[in-house]
């Protein structure tokens, strides 16, 4: 199942998508007499995510050919999509997780805990806003990066039942203000968290849907170049190491993020038009500004 967040009269609205269109929840509770929550956010704190998809596999998806003729819809082309959601108890960043990326930084790559970090709710944007390079910062990097958003309170989740508690996943832009952070490491949360410097979306795709999420590729793209590429089978951490090792280090929550680390970072310049490449998924795409140019 697809979801997505889009602008409707002012408003933030949840959709499923189905085919090439997108129905708003809204619109399926008017015409069924249901009372689902509107917004992903109210979703996750319900903790009725697999309700959710559940009935909308049952009733909505099953029945595409009656509910096109009844209910309104918006084709993807005219989409305008909004953050999928803006209340994550944490986003929870992974670094260096692959090779290539830590020799860019110089580093070693970790290998007995994964590296992390994490971010404010405030670093979150959408689809087609401004990336901001802070005033303060003469090298900012983006990384295109998977996600995996959680579905359900978990602990000690087991590597083999990792998917359980997976909400679905995706494509991820990470900000780094990379000059600050070689002044010293310690400046790493400092360096993550500046306004705009975590765009995500704008699907999120469940996991029934991607057949072999190892065999993902992940791209980092710039100005329509592909800056970097890799496949998540690469990664020193995989996907179902980071949920179920994260699970016993702290309680997940429905909504976190867990951003699972990019092939390479890009340095960002005013103009610029950065992509989120993943494999299965629309590009996730944003516009970059540089704050020095408009002081």
């Amino acid at each position: 199942m697809k979801f997505a967040t889009l602008w409707n009269n002012g408003q933030e609205e949840l959709a499923v998508q189905i085919q090439q269109n997108f129905f708003l929840i809204s619109q399926i509770n008017a015409k069924f007499k249901q009372n689902w929550p509107t917004s992903l956010d109210k979703v996750f704190q319900r903790d009725i995510f697999d309700n959710l998809c559940t009935w909308l596999n049952k009733n909505i998806i099953s029945s595409f050919n009656l509910l096109s003729k009844k209910i309104p819809f918006i084709p993807y082309s005219e989409a305008n999509f909004a953050p999928l959601f803006r209340n994550p108890s944490k986003i929870w960043g992974i670094g260096l997780n692959y090779r290539d990326h830590a020799a860019d930084l110089e580093e070693s790559v970790p290998s007995r805990y994964p590296a992390s970090f994490i971010k404010g709710k405030n670093t979150i944007i959408g689809f087609g806003e401004a990336i901001k390079i802070p005033i303060i910062s003469e090298r900012t990097t983006g990384e295109a990066e998977l996600g995996i958003v959680i579905k359900t309170t978990c602990k000690n989740v087991p590597r083999s039942e990792w998917k359980s508690v997976v909400a679905g996943f995706v494509p991820i832009l990470d900000m780094t203000a990379e000059d600050i952070l070689r002044q010293n490491p310690r400046y790493l949360t400092l360096c993550k968290n500046f306004d705009t410097f975590f765009s995500f979306g704008p699907i999120l795709i469940t996991p029934d849907e991607i057949a072999d999420v190892s065999q993902i590729k992940v791209s980092t793209v710039i100005n329509s170049q592909v800056y970097a590429n890799n496949i998540v089978a690469n990664m020193t951490f995989p996907p179902d190491y980071l949920v179920s090792f994260h699970s016993k280090v702290m309680t997940l929550y429905p909504g976190d993020i867990i951003s699972t680390g990019t092939p390479r970072a890009v340095k960002l310049s005013q103009g610029d038009i950065l992509e989120s490449h993943v494999d299965g998924f629309p590009p996730l795409v944003n516009i970059v500004e540089d704050l020095k140019n408009f002081s």
